[in-house]
């Protein structure tokens, strides 16, 4: 077992969204994994969430990643 755990690496100034705690962070505190980010500003972090959505919807309507001629129907495109 090591005596020291990896800590994550970030820089004083760059903010981030942590998923599982859902909070704002600065350094960032918590894996990769579980963080959007980095961000310039804390009040750019706290809308993550927000900015997320707004982009989801963008894609599900952006009428490039919905081509009728190759959608099979059944949830997979062909290739």
């Amino acid at each position: 077992m090591p005596l020291f755990k990896k800590r994550t690496v970030g820089k004083p100034g760059e903010w981030y969204y942590c998923l599982e705690h859902q909070k704002v962070e600065e350094g960032p505190d918590c894996p990769n994994k579980d963080r959007f980010g980095p961000y310039t500003s804390r009040a750019e972090a706290e809308h993550a969430m927000a900015t997320a959505r707004e982009r989801n919807l963008q894609w599900e309507n952006d009428p490039r990643w919905h081509d009728a001629d190759t959608d099979t129907g059944d949830g997979d495109r062909d290739r």
